[in-house]
């Protein structure tokens, strides 16, 4: 199940080169299995039915650990088709169990709920003050009181740019102020995330309830 594509040049052309020009192997963001995520998510507290949202999942194999543990409203939300085309492709049948949203989520309006928001690879792309005011509306109108929020950035001492694009680095305090009130900061975690070209990126991870 599929929304219509939104067109944005700029960014949908450089991921959509991203994903079409390297393997999951070629990229510094890729991780075989997303530990961290899971962990932030507090998977082992979610109703099997939650309703999840990985925004920006791209190629990313959380879908399918997600669907490992037997959850089975998953959303997953990328600006780049041919990323959610490889990953459609990596979990055969079980793709359709999975509903895949083509959309640049500046201009995306929500047409459910969700009772969690995940995000490890969108908000720290966006250096437009305009651009996050937007994210933070969205988020808002999208996740159910009581809900989860996980935001994965770069840490203050993480890389300035990735993919060749410049980037915005938090602290959980700087990510929580940006985040408004409308967000409680729960619990944050440093992780230093090994590229497959073996360098490191420090990232902090952050899960906000939605208040």
């Amino acid at each position: 199940m599929t929304a219509p594509k939104i067109k944005t040049p700029g960014a949908q052309t450089h991921w959509e080169q991203v994903y079409t020009t390297k393997q999951d192997s070629e990229v510094s963001w890729f991780e075989l299995l997303p530990q961290m995520s899971l962990k932030m998510l507090r998977v082992e507290e979610l109703a099997k039915d939650a309703r999840i949202l990985d925004a920006g999942g791209g190629s990313s194999h959380l879908a399918e650990a997600l669907l490992d543990r037997g959850f089975t409203c998953i959303t997953v939300l990328d600006i780049a088709a041919a990323a959610l085309e490889r990953s459609r492709k990596r979990l055969g049948e079980r793709a359709n169990k999975v509903r895949w949203i083509v959309a640049d989520i500046t201009r995306w309006l929500p047409e459910e709920q969700y009772d969690a928001w995940h995000d490890r690879a969108v908000f720290h792309f966006l250096t437009d003050a305009q651009e996050r005011a937007i994210y933070r509306e969205r988020l808002a109108s999208a996740v159910v009181p009581g809900g989860t929020v996980v935001l994965a950035t770069f840490a203050p001492d993480g890389p300035e740019r990735c993919s060749g694009l410049p980037v915005l680095r938090y602290s959980p305090e700087e990510l929580a102020r940006e985040m408004g009130s409308a967000f409680q900061l729960q619990q944050s975690c440093r992780l230093e995330h090994e590229t497959p070209a073996k360098a490191v990126q420090h990232f902090q991870y952050s899960r906000f309830c939605r208040l």
